[in-house]
């Protein structure tokens, strides 16, 4: 079912009193390392002077209270990954490109960014999915199906991709795999303003807020705010 919008107000969020508050870190990022086992350990400290840590971490900068895709460039998605997906767009955009496709190249790995960094191309498809365009979702989604010569992945890749080469879309996802390779260039700098329109024009933007809309995918969003809470 869709979330629930709504948010607590600033104050309820920030705080839980003078407690200390401690951090759960996720399974999907500990397993196999001591970080994961050490999990338990934390319950043992929970008590009337320790809580587990809800709403904002005062470690991050504070999101507006009704954050738009560009505040999750500039307060959660890490500087480096930006500026790959910055300059990813800006060739594409130098190379003539649709917008769409240019947005495309903008938003190709913000499930790396942002969440997860296996399969990323899904995870991103799903994030972005009810606020683009579908064929904007799909070729994010299919852009990770590519490989070159020396990586032999597994069945389900190969699979992705020969579905993906049959599909009417394939050169969508193909062109940001294209402007995704050229894309590592430490020394480039683009301004993320220079998006600003074809994100206006592109991306459906909720009234409430990313992660506080009725999407169905609005408790991704929320993961990226509050990374770090047990809830």
């Amino acid at each position: 079912m869709p979330d629930e919008p709504g948010r607590a107000p600033p104050e309820a969020s920030h705080t839980q009193g003078d407690r200390r508050r401690i951090i759960y870190p996720p399974a999907i990022g500990t397993l196999g390392t001591p970080a994961y086992d050490a999990r338990a350990e934390l319950f043992e400290q929970l008590g009337s002077d320790c809580v587990l840590m809800m709403g904002d971490n005062p470690a991050l900068p504070r999101m507006p209270e009704k954050p738009n895709l560009l505040d999750f460039f500039r307060h959660r998605l890490h500087p480096r990954g930006v500026n790959h997906l910055l300059q990813s767009a800006s060739l594409a955009l130098k190379a003539g490109l649709e917008e769409k496709l240019v947005l495309a190249c903008l938003l190709h790995d913000i499930g790396h960014v942002g969440l997860v960094g296996s399969d990323h191309g899904y995870w991103g498809a799903q994030l972005i999915g009810p606020y683009v365009e579908e064929e904007v979702s799909w070729a994010v989604r299919y852009h990770q199906a590519h490989f070159g010569p020396d990586y032999v992945p597994p069945p389900y890749i190969h699979q992705a991709h020969s579905d993906a080469r049959a599909h009417r879309w394939y050169m969508s996802a193909r062109m940001i795999t294209i402007h995704d390779v050229y894309a590592f260039d430490p020394k480039a700098v683009v301004d993320l303003d220079e998006f600003t329109d074809i994100i206006g024009r592109h991306f459906k933007q909720p009234e409430e807020g990313l992660g506080f809309d009725g999407s169905p995918v609005a408790h991704m969003w929320r993961s990226i705010i509050w990374p770090n809470n047990f809830l």
